[in-house]
């Protein structure tokens, strides 16, 4: 397939470049890098199969027939939603009908990355796709919860009223290689803090909940979600909850740190609990993540080594 993948130089969207090239497609990668990096990619510079595209999705543009859009470009954490909030707002709504347009005039498949911020401060737990949300519309957060739920009514638009073959992931914590260092968000920050000998920041008491998935777990999820016939939100996490707290001993243990914990307040809107119900998955796509947390630290152990110029 000849395929188009929006955000290629961030962090899963160069994962999924890779598995995607393994498979023997051709890839057409767009980012503008505004959270993305060409350190992510640099490893395909000598790849005839791949071609980067540096601009912005958020103005019309055309690369031509494909087989299949996988949308994956936004800003993903916290620091780069909250700095980039009306770029943010915009690549979720004008940005993903661009791609949706290419999908639609070239009969292409679809999928678009959305997220669990979807569902916000959680009152139902674990959180199915049946689930609408607690999300505060106007809070900081905001920008980047209500562009992924837009950008999911679009999605649902262009299937019902232009036929487009799409798909919908909900995305849940993610972490592996090239998660970018100073990203802010539980696993990069624990890691980077934990290999320099800084003190752990724990958000909060450290009580709240998160559910880690290994990134080569997403993308098979993510795969498996593009060839299916399912066009509804699909969850792919990790359905193993561990607080805060229960992380942070485990990058301990991990990265062999003495570091100490330190306690801050809250962010606003912060959800208290997520935990993906992945039966879906499981029953449509045959799919569940293989990795535990520890393994998969483990394997991004080096990456981080790198980043925070801890010798090997």
């Amino acid at each position: 397939m000849r395929v188009l993948i929006t955000g290629a130089a961030g962090f899963l969207g160069s994962h999924l470049t890779d598995r995607l090239l393994g498979e023997g497609h051709c890839v057409i990668g767009v980012d503008n890098l505004a959270t993305g990096s060409h350190a992510n990619i640099a490893h395909l510079a000598n790849e005839p199969r791949f071609t980067l595209e540096e601009r912005d999705i958020c103005k019309p543009f055309d690369v031509g027939a494909v087989d299949y859009v996988f949308n994956f470009a936004s800003p993903a954490s916290p620091p780069g939603y909250l700095k980039l909030g009306i770029e943010t707002l915009r690549v979720g709504s004008v940005g993903v009908e661009n791609t949706l347009e290419i999908a639609s005039r070239y009969d292409a498949g679809y999928l678009h990355a959305s997220t669990s911020e979807c569902y916000g401060d959680p009152l139902e737990h674990p959180q199915s796709e049946s689930y609408w949300g607690n999300v505060n519309p106007v809070g900081p957060r905001s920008v980047y919860d209500e562009s992924k739920r837009y950008a999911e009514a679009l999605v649902m638009a262009y299937h019902r009223y232009r036929g487009v073959n799409t798909h919908l992931v909900r995305i849940f914590n993610t972490y592996g290689p090239r998660l970018h260092p100073e990203d802010g968000r539980v696993i990069s920050n624990f890691m980077m803090q934990a290999l320099r000998g800084d003190p752990l920041t724990v958000y909060g008491e450290g009580g709240q909940t998160r559910s880690f998935c290994y990134v080569d777990d997403l993308i098979e999820g993510i795969v498996r979600l593009s060839q299916s016939a399912e066009h509804m939100p699909t969850n792919i996490g990790n359905p193993v909850e561990f607080t805060i707290l229960e992380c942070a001993q485990a990058v301990l243990e991990v990265t062999g740190s003495k570091s100490e914990l330190i306690f801050e307040s809250l962010p606003q809107d912060d959800p208290t609990r997520r935990q993906p119900d992945i039966t879906k998955a499981r029953s449509l796509l045959g799919w569940e993540p293989k990795i535990a947390l520890k393994e998969g630290l483990q394997k991004c152990l080096e990456f981080f080594k790198a980043e925070a110029g801890v010798a090997k």
